[in-house]
C-alpha cells in the first residue's frame, strides 16, 4: 500500500439505471475526508450509505496536512488511526521567531500516557486515500465515482436528488442527506443558502517541496524574518521528505504570478539557503476567509465540514472540525434512522456545531489579525507583544501564530445533565465537566494493555469509577439492568490496580494501572459517569444512582425510549 501514487489513482464510473428512482436511508455528497468519515461511521453502525462525488480523483496537493489528536481518536474507531499514524510526521512541539531570533516554543503534550500525539502531518491525499480504502472494503458502503449532484427537493420523508452522470440523469432519494461538498458547497447553493463571515484581505503562498532537509518535526513560525521581510511564513514537515512552506504574500499580490516556478523559487531559496537542493511538488495561492451558514439542519439535509463553515487554515480547525462535525451527527442519526429517538434529536447536533463553528471563527479570525496586522497600531501591539514574549510570561499567552485545533466541549448542550449538589460541591468544575470529550489513558483488560477510549464505542457508556472496593451485589444489579434498554448501554468498571483480582463477572473491568484515568478525571471512589457514544461526557455523579442515569439517557436521546425496558 505504501507505494501507491494516491495522487493518479482515477477510480471506475459505473453507470446507474435511470428508468426508476434509486431510494437509500443515507446519502452523503462528497468523498473527501469529511464524507468518507461520515460514511464510515454510520456504517460502523449497521447502515447502508450511498456516497456521490462529482470527481473520480483524490485530492491534489496536500491541501489539509494537520490531523489532530481528537480527529485521530475518532479514525482510530473508524479503524484508519493506525494507518495514518503511521504514515503521518507527529509532531507536539511549535516555535515562534521575530526576525532572525526564537521568541516562544510550547509542547501541546507534555505529559505521558496518550496514544496519539498531539497533532501528525499528513498530505491530504493520503488521508483521503485511507479513508477510500477503508470505505471501498465496507460492504455497507456503495462509493458512486463522477456522480454530480445537480438538483435537491426537500421534502417532509425525504430529500429527492438529481444526479448527473456521463451518461445521463437519475433521480436519487433519501430518508437523510448530507452534504460534505466543500467550502462552494452546490446542494448549499441549490437551496439559496449562504456561508456569512469574513474575507481577509491577505494572500498566502503554499509550496510543497521535496528535499532532504534534516530540520526537526516541529512547527516553524517565523513573523518578519530576514529571507521575507514584512512578511510571515509557516513551515512543516510531511512524509516523502516533502516539506509544506506556507509565504505571506499581501492582498495586491498577483496569484498566476506567484505560482509561477521563477517566483516561487527564489523565495525557497532565501529561506533555505542558496545551495540547497529541492523539487517543487505543488504551489497553490489562497485568501483567508472565516464563515458559515447561519443553520446546518434544513429538514433531511444536514451540512458538515466546509459546507457548513470553514476557517483560515493557522490553528488547523477546518478539516479538524470537519471530522468531528460527522462524530456528533452519525450517532444522532444512526439513533433517529433506528426510530430510538425523534428527529428534533439532529437539531442538537446542529446547535452543538454551530456553536464549535463560531468558536473555531473567533480563533481564526483572531489568528488571523495577529498574523496580519491591518493597521499601524496593530503591527506596533503585535511586535512588541514578540519582543516581551522572549522575557516574559504574560507576553507568550498572547502571541498568536494560529491557537491550534481542540475538540469543542458542548457545556451548554441541551443533552447534558447538569451536576447535582453533592458533585458540586465535592469537585471543583473541570476539563472533564459535562459536555467536555472523555480523556484517554493507558489501561489493561484481561491482562493485555491498551487504551481507555478504545473501550467507549458502539452505544453509551457508563463508567464507575473503583478505587478502593467494588460496588455491592445490589448495585451491580442494577447497572445490569442498564443493558436491556432499548438504546445500548456498556458498563464499564474502572479499578485500580488493587482491585485487579476483584473484577466482578459479566461485566467489562479495565484496569487503571498507573492512576491516570484516575488523575485526569479528577475522581472519588464511586464516582460514576455517563459518556455519549462520540465519547462526550453527558453526566456524572459522585456515586450510582440508576433512576439518575435513566433520566440521562432519556435526556441525551431527546426520548422517553431510552427509559424503556
Amino acid at each position: 500500500m505504501g507505494d501507491i501514487d494516491y495522487q493518479a489513482l482515477e477510480f471506475e464510473y459505473k453507470a446507474h439505471p435511470a428508468q426508476a428512482p434509486d431510494r437509500h436511508g443515507i446519502v452523503v455528497v462528497g468523498a473527501g475526508p469529511v464524507g468518507l468519515s461520515m460514511a464510515l461511521d454510520m456504517a460502523a453502525h449497521g447502515h447502508k450509505v450511498v456516497v456521490i462525488d462529482d470527481d473520480n480523483r483524490l485530492s491534489a496537493g496536500s491541501r489539509a496536512i494537520c490531523f489532530a489528536k481528537r480527529t485521530l481518536d475518532i479514525w482510530d474507531r473508524l479503524g484508519v488511526g493506525e494507518r495514518m499514524v503511521q504514515k503521518g510526521i507527529s509532531w507536539n512541539v511549535g516555535r515562534v521567531y521575530f526576525k532572525d531570533k526564537e521568541v516562544w516554543s510550547f509542547d501541546l503534550l507534555p505529559e505521558p500516557g496518550h496514544r496519539r500525539p498531539a497533532f501528525i502531518n499528513l498530505q491530504q491525499y493520503y488521508c483521503e486515500g485511507f479513508l477510500y480504502e477503508q470505505a471501498a472494503n465496507n460492504p455497507n458502503i456503495e462509493l458512486r465515482w463522477k456522480h454530480r449532484a445537480s438538483a435537491v427537493q426537500n421534502h417532509d420523508d425525504h430529500v429527492e436528488l438529481t444526479v448527473d452522470t456521463p451518461d445521463g440523469s437519475y433521480t436519487l432519494i433519501a430518508d437523510w442527506l448530507v452534504a460534505c461538498d466543500g467550502a462552494r458547497s452546490p446542494i448549499r447553493k441549490m437551496i439559496g443558502q449562504e456561508s456569512r463571515g469574513r474575507i481577509f484581505r491577505d494572500r498566502f503562498l503554499i509550496a510543497d517541496i521535496k528535499t532532504q532537509a534534516d530540520y526537526p518535526h516541529e512547527r516553524w513560525f517565523w513573523f518578519d524574518p530576514p529571507f521575507h521581510p514584512n512578511q510571515s511564513v509557516l513551515l512543516h514537515s510531511q512524509p516523502d521528505n516533502v516539506w509544506r512552506v506556507d509565504f505571506q504574500l499581501g492582498w495586491d499580490a498577483d496569484p498566476a504570478e506567484e505560482t509561477k516556478p521563477e517566483k516561487v523559487i527564489p523565495r525557497i531559496r532565501a529561506l533555505l539557503g542558496p545551495d540547497a537542493q529541492f523539487e517543487l511538488e505543488w504551489v497553490s495561492v489562497y485568501t483567508f476567509a472565516c464563515e458559515r451558514m447561519d443553520k446546518f439542519r434544513h429538514g433531511r439535509l444536514l451540512f458538515a465540514g466546509d459546507a457548513a463553515h470553514r476557517v483560515s487554515p493557522f490553528g488547523a480547525r477546518g478539516a479538524n472540525s470537519g471530522v468531528q462535525d460527522t462524530d456528533n451527527l452519525a450517532w444522532k442519526l444512526d439513533l433517529v434512522l433506528r426510530g430510538f429517538s425523534p428527529a428534533s434529536l439532529l437539531d442538537t447536533y446542529a446547535s452543538e456545531r454551530e456553536q464549535a463553528a463560531d468558536e473555531n471563527i473567533l480563533c481564526s479570525s483572531r489568528s488571523t489579525d495577529f498574523i496580519t496586522p491591518k493597521s499601524e497600531i496593530s503591527l506596533l501591539f503585535r511586535n512588541t507583544t514578540l519582543r516581551l514574549a522572549n522575557h516574559y510570561e504574560f507576553a507568550r499567552k498572547l502571541v498568536n501564530s494560529g491557537r491550534l485545533s481542540l475538540p469543542y466541549s458542548y457545556s451548554d448542550s441541551s443533552l447534558n445533565t447538569a451536576d447535582d449538589d453533592e458533585f458540586s460541591a465535592t469537585l471543583p468544575l473541570g476539563a472533564v465537566a459535562p459536555g467536555s470529550v472523555a480523556p484517554d489513558g493507558p489501561v489493561s483488560v484481561n491482562g493485555k494493555p491498551g487504551w481507555w477510549l478504545s473501550h467507549l464505542r458502539d452505544g453509551f457508556t457508563v463508567a464507575v469509577f473503583c478505587k478502593t472496593a467494588v460496588p455491592s451485589a445490589a448495585a451491580l444489579l442494577e447497572l445490569a439492568s442498564l443493558q436491556d434498554l432499548s438504546v445500548r448501554v456498556n458498563i464499564v468498571l474502572v479499578l485500580h490496580r488493587n482491585l485487579a483480582a476483584s473484577a466482578p463477572p459479566g461485566f467489562l473491568a479495565v484496569i487503571d494501572h498507573d492512576a491516570i484515568l484516575d488523575r485526569r478525571y479528577d475522581v472519588r471512589d464511586g464516582a460514576c459517569y455517563l459518556l455519549r457514544p462520540d465519547q462526550h461526557i453527558a453526566a456524572r455523579w459522585r456515586h450510582v444512582n440508576t433512576p439518575q442515569i435513566l433520566a440521562a439517557l432519556q435526556r441525551a436521546t431527546c426520548t422517553l425510549q431510552a427509559v424503556t425496558q
